[in-house]
């Protein structure tokens, strides 16, 4: 990945130089020949001024003054200047090479300015075996042209002045180039190493190591992806920690039921023909041990079914709830001999799985009954702070010891007095816990003011 992102990058930014500096280079080298030539034209218009009133002088001073003119000229110029006459014979020039007399009438641009007309342009010249640029002007006396100033410059010499200009933007695309590749290094590397890591923890992870967590580094969308992975490697930990201590905690509780209900029927068997009725009663006792054995599965499907869910939520009236509910176990209350008291507030409200909260109330009230002694009372009480709705269930049994109530919420727990009795499996508490975690609620038991057991569970109020 690190390779594909430095080559995309580059890539990219030799494709933006290539597409700025061609066009850029031709644009140069357009202006840098228009540039010249007009230098060019300036320095012939002027020279034909300055030699202009030397023209008509046939004494020895007109070849004086006609060099002193193109010296000045040829020592702040490259190029080359000639003077010819009206015949087109060369009178002076700043090469040595050129021979005074010679005829330059056949040349196009001195030709052209003979008869009255500047020229500029490039074109081949047989005499230097390549091409130059020229412009020819006119030397006029009034309207008589008296001779031909032509400045000419060869186009190796603009070559090279445009190639130094290139050159500087040449330098600056390769500069910009090893600057892309630097940028382009440390970008793929800040991607593509965050990422390996990332890719390291995953394959730990699908290899059996479920603790292992992601570096959290990189930028934020990186950032977010190991978070979320890391948050989703802890809750499968949690996940199958849970289910394997489930399953070791399942088949310990089954154990007990299966063995009590193999025996049993075993007695059962070997009674049926000498004492029908001994035979009875073992049946009527495996009923029983079949009966407890589905309240336990039936249980340990909750409580399977609770683990790692996230219950949906709905916008509930919680007075009306509880007041449900309890109009629900108050029936039950009167046939055990026990009373059921309200102090239920109206107009709270709350989101809320309220399949979740039935189940826990439901838990609460029943752990209560069990608790408490004939014609005690099992309060429903619901209470609010600014931000949370608090639902109470108290009992006036004899309660629990701190470390009790903290151990209450783990699976198959009981304590002494109830850890022979037959009715219970130890996972209704368990079951409140799981159903909490995945509806957001909060569950605890205290102490309640009468020596029993304040069961509770907070609720976060509504946003309106």
């Amino acid at each position: 990945m690190r390779k594909r992102l430095l080559v995309a990058m580059v890539g990219l930014v030799v494709v933006v130089l290539l597409t700025h500096d061609i066009p850029l280079s031709q644009h140069l080298q357009r202006i840098e020949r228009d540039r010249l030539i007009t230098s060019l034209q300036r320095d012939a218009f002027t020279m034909s001024n300055e030699i202009s009133p030397f023209m008509d002088d046939e004494s020895a001073t007109r070849e004086t003054e006609i060099y002193s003119v193109l010296d000045r000229f040829s020592s702040s110029s490259e190029s080359t200047a000639i003077v010819v006459d009206s015949s087109g014979y060369l009178i002076a020039s700043t090469a040595a090479t050129f021979t005074v007399g010679s005829d330059y009438a056949t040349r196009p641009e001195v030709a052209a300015a003979l008869l009255g007309s500047s020229s500029s342009g490039t074109r081949l010249s047989n005499s230097l075996g390549g091409e130059l640029v020229y412009v020819a002007a006119p030397i006029f006396s009034g309207a008589q042209v008296l001779g031909v100033v032509r400045v000419t410059l060869p186009t190796s010499i603009l070559n090279s002045r445009v190639r130094d200009q290139l050159q500087g933007v040449f330098a600056a695309g390769f500069a910009t180039i090893l600057l892309a590749v630097l940028v382009a290094f440390v970008f793929a590397r800040s991607v593509s190493e965050p990422l390996e890591k990332l890719r390291g923890a995953t394959d730990r992870f699908a290899g059996g190591d479920l603790s292992a967590n992601a570096q959290v580094g990189g930028p934020k969308e990186i950032r977010k992806l190991a978070q979320s992975f890391n948050e989703m490697a802890s809750r499968i930990s949690g996940l199958v920690s849970r289910q394997k201590s489930f399953a070791g905690d399942a088949s310990h509780q089954l154990r007990t039921p299966l063995t009590a209900l193999r025996l049993r029927l075993e007695q059962a068997t070997t009674s049926v023909d000498g004492s029908p009725e001994l035979a009875k009663e073992h049946l009527e006792e495996a009923m029983n041990e079949t009966d407890r054995l589905s309240h336990l599965v039936e249980q340990l499907l909750q409580l399977a079914r609770a683990e790692g869910a996230i219950l949906e939520k709905s916008y509930c009236d919680i007075s009306q709830f509880l007041s449900e509910r309890a109009n629900e176990w108050e029936y039950l209350a009167a046939e055990r001999g026990l009373i059921i008291e309200r102090q239920i507030p109206v107009g709270l409200f709350a989101n809320v799985s309220q399949v979740a909260l039935r189940e826990i109330i439901d838990n609460y009230v029943d752990n209560a009954f069990e608790s408490s002694p004939e014609n005690g009372t099992i309060n429903f009480i619901a209470s609010e702070t600014p931000t949370q709705i608090m639902l109470t269930i108290r009992d006036c049994g004899k309660g629990l010891t701190a470390e009790q109530r903290e151990n209450a919420f783990q699976r198959f727990w009981r304590d002494a007095e109830t850890a022979n009795r037959r009715s219970g499996s130890g996972l209704g508490l368990a079951i409140v816990a799981q159903l909490a975690q995945a509806s957001g609620l909060a569950v605890a038991l205290r102490e309640s003011p009468t020596g029993g057991i304040d069961a509770v569970v907070e609720i976060p109020k509504a946003e309106i």
